[in-house]
């Protein structure tokens, strides 16, 4: 952390080129971050309050938090991936630690996040839904979010420099990991011999951390927000042990 605290200028520049690149060539740019997960909001509404009728209070602003939170998750993580070979130039020529490379990735995707929160607010004022004072708590569950994230990104970023079909293997994991983490559906109507699968699944407890005061205003429970830091913090530390075991051999790949 203190070898990554001296290179601080650095990934600030790589978080912003991250952004920039990410909207060069774009009309609206940053306006992207927020109409997405806007427009994904409105076909799952349709779909889910029209068609499969389940009843959730103010299904909008439950789809939308769990929508940006994934794509969040599964863009950081995929980008992380990509973040070794697409900065081979500098990897290889500059002496600068191999992690600054996916952990711009996930500042400059946490960036993405707080904007896309924005629509997020302006969906409950327009709702009437309420804007409880556990909204405070909502940069903790994006610091979860984001250390999670981060986590995996460096467990999986050297895997890809080393196989580069693990990108395209993990994107498939991604498709079905979003199926079994209630982002767009209530735990209530997965039934019971699956249910388990769901409460187990990791990604949920952080998703609920994160969600919890947005949609249902209140502050998720002691063990909600205990079992989701220590999966976050076990995440990091798994990925940061394996990425330091295995990136003096990254150059070898690229």
């Amino acid at each position: 952390m203190r070898e990554l605290f001296r290179y601080r200028d650095l990934i600030g520049a790589l978080v912003a080129r991250d952004l920039k690149v990410r909207y060069r060539r774009s009309a609206i740019g940053f306006l992207w971050t927020m109409l997405h997960p806007l427009m994904m909001m409105l076909v799952l509404s349709f779909v889910f309050s029209h068609l499969f009728r389940f009843d959730v209070v103010n299904y909008p602003v439950y789809a939308l938090s769990g929508i940006v939170f994934w794509n969040f998750f599964s863009q950081a993580i995929t980008a992380s991936m990509n973040s070794l070979r697409g900065n081979a130039g500098l990897l290889t020529k500059l002496p600068v630690p191999k992690a600054v490379f996916p952990l711009a990735t996930v500042l400059a995707g946490l960036v993405n996040l707080a904007c896309a929160v924005v629509p997020l607010v302006a969906i409950m004022i327009f709702t009437n839904h309420p804007l409880s004072a556990s909204l405070v708590l909502l940069p903790f569950g994006m610091l979860i979010a984001a250390c999670f994230t981060l986590g995996v990104g460096l467990l999986l970023s050297p895997l890809a420099a080393f196989f580069t079909d693990t990108v395209e293997m993990v994107g498939i994991l991604l498709s079905l990991l979003m199926y079994l983490t209630p982002v767009f559906y209530p735990l209530s109507i997965v039934p019971d011999y699956l249910r388990w699968i769901v409460v187990l699944n990791p990604v949920r407890w952080v998703l609920e951390v994160f969600r919890l005061p947005i949609h249902a205003g209140v502050v998720p429970t002691g063990l909600e927000m205990v079992v989701a830091a220590a999966i976050a913090l076990a995440a990091l530390g798994i990925g940061a042990a394996v990425f330091r075991a295995t990136s003096h051999r990254i150059a070898l790949y690229l």
